[in-house]
């Protein structure tokens, strides 16, 4: 459909002429509670890096005294020390004289039109070059900050978006959506607060965003309350696996987070790459192996090279999951995010595995496939992503309120992408609650208490707060009815988790009060 002649020529190495960006200088992310004074943060020079998450940076010199203040105080939510993404760039590069773009024909988008500007995709890169052919004059390129050029890494942002929406310009190379509303956020020293405060700028917006980089230790709260931020605002999130299976597949954040989108790299065999990280967390594939991309001049003086990495799959996702997006506009995230991994072909071995997940992109049947239905008040993960003042304002619609004292709701658990639910419901004064739930496969139930802070309590706090729980085996009814019932209404929380085997489920929940 699309013809593409690409003269590149190699140049693995920035010229000697680049600038190398300073040493960035990490200071501690804090996040606040909700109506805390920011005085002692900004007396400490603190920058807001989060307005949604009510998340700042202050600088090294003055983050043990700030710290230590809001904790007297009783302002801090989390602490965390600030530091530097790890690009997932070329893992090698290839040979640079390309003729064709072949993962056309792998994810089928030679059989399908593409649509125009539509549902915005965002890159959260480092810089992407304006002045480059590809991006120059082509509408709908959207920065959201200042675009930089200095350092080593800087090819990456440039790159990255052409996969996804170079434009049809008789140049170069196309992207997977090419007429695609592109946005771009520098994420420039690629510090953790850069990268939260991309999410947050991104998710002011409904659209599809776009990171081919990842934070090496395996837990990260404030990345991961930033990327639920971002789905909870209506946003889908897709991440590149990583580029490290040779040395185990170790963890990648945001990759392995629930509700994010984690692309694995194939070849034109329509095989795993021998680079592409193995894990339980990825949902589909795209190729990423001889990948035709664009890069500044500076890099290149042909201005186009191929690389090779799990970078170049995940923004092939990206397009095509906003293309969908365009031409579904009423799906919600949760939908589209089903969809794409549902709608992939799947590869050897047969069904989902830790390699390619649910299979390979493909966009026409990504088309044309029926959604799921939307997975209900997603993501509610923990109590504080459902209580008011939590992850949101106003947090989740609780299913039941003073004078609604029953509810049903059918949704859907994932052990990789939605281990948990977690529903608000409200308990009358002097009366039971009753809460039951059934899957199609084994599911468990928890209720926990007005008091809790996480269903992830252990020791005194788990036994104060667990009101009841249910392990029944297999599509057994599991049933949690309190003996007491308290003096005074308050809110609760029920929480629907995987049970034993169990990788995916679709269940039923049902609350109910009764007088005491």
């Amino acid at each position: 459909m699309l013809s593409l002649v690409v003269a590149a020529l190699a140049a693995s190495a920035p010229p000697a002429g680049s600038r190398a960006r300073p040493s960035p200088r990490p200071g501690e992310l804090v996040q606040l509670t909700s109506g805390a004074s920011t005085v002692a943060v900004r007396r400490g020079g603190g920058v807001l890096v989060s307005r949604s998450l009510n998340v700042w940076k202050v600088p090294r010199r003055s983050a043990r005294k700030v710290v230590a203040q809001l904790r007297r105080s009783g302002d801090l939510q989390l602490a965390e020390r600030d530091h530097a993404l790890v690009p997932m760039g070329g893992v090698a590069y290839s040979d640079p004289l390309v003729a064709k773009e072949w993962w056309m024909h792998a994810v089928g988008f030679d059989r399908v039109q593409p649509p125009g500007p539509g549902v915005p995709a965002t890159i959260l890169d480092f810089g992407l070059d304006l002045t480059h052919p590809e991006f120059a004059s082509r509408p709908n390129t959207i920065s959201l900050n200042r675009q930089e050029l200095e350092s080593p890494d800087d090819y990456h942002g440039t790159a990255v978006s052409s996969v996804l929406a170079a434009p049809a310009n008789g140049l170069g190379l196309v992207g997977i959506y090419p007429d695609a509303v592109l946005r771009e956020w520098d994420f420039h020293d690629a510090l953790l607060s850069d990268v939260i405060a991309g999410f947050d700028v991104a998710s002011r917006t409904r659209g599809v965003i776009n990171i081919s980089g990842g934070f090496t230790p395996e837990r990260e709260p404030l990345l991961e309350r930033a990327v639920q931020r971002a789905f909870d605002r209506g946003s889908l999130v897709v991440a590149s696996a990583g580029n490290d299976r040779t040395k185990g597949s170790p963890y990648l954040t945001p990759a392995y987070l629930p509700h994010v989108l984690t692309v694995a790299a194939t070849n034109e065999a329509n095989r795993v790459t021998y680079f592409s990280n193995r894990s339980r967390t990825v949902d589909l594939a795209a190729p990423g192996q001889d990948i035709p991309v664009a890069v500044p001049s500076v890099f290149t003086p042909s201005g186009y090279d191929v690389y090779d990495g799990t970078s170049f799959s995940s923004p092939l996702v990206a397009g095509a999951a906003a293309w969908v997006w365009t031409l579904h506009p009423q799906l919600d995230n949760t939908q589209l995010f089903d969809l794409m991994r549902f709608s992939s072909r799947d590869l050897a071995p047969a069904g989902r595995d830790a390699n390619t997940g649910y299979g390979l992109l493909d966009l026409p049947r990504a088309l044309t496939r029926a959604a799921p239905p939307p997975d209900v008040q997603e993501p509610n993960e923990d109590v504080y992503a459902v209580r008011p003042h939590g992850l949101s304002p106003a947090g989740n619609v609780p299913l039941t309120a003073p004078g609604h004292g029953a509810a049903t709701l059918r949704a859907r658990l994932d052990a990789y992408e939605d281990p948990v639910d977690v529903y608000r419901l409200w308990q009358p004064a002097k009366e039971r609650i009753v809460v039951s739930v059934r899957g199609n496969h084994d599911v468990n139930l928890t209720l926990w208490g007005a008091r809790t802070v996480s269903v992830a309590e252990r020791g005194a706090a788990l036994r104060r707060d667990r009101l009841g729980m249910s392990l029944r085996r297999g599509k057994r009814l599991d049933r949690v009815a309190p003996r007491l019932a308290p003096a005074h209404g308050s809110y609760v929380y029920a929480e629907v988790t995987p049970g034993h085997g169990t990788i995916a489920a679709v269940y039923s929940l049902n609350v109910a009060t009764v007088r005491r």
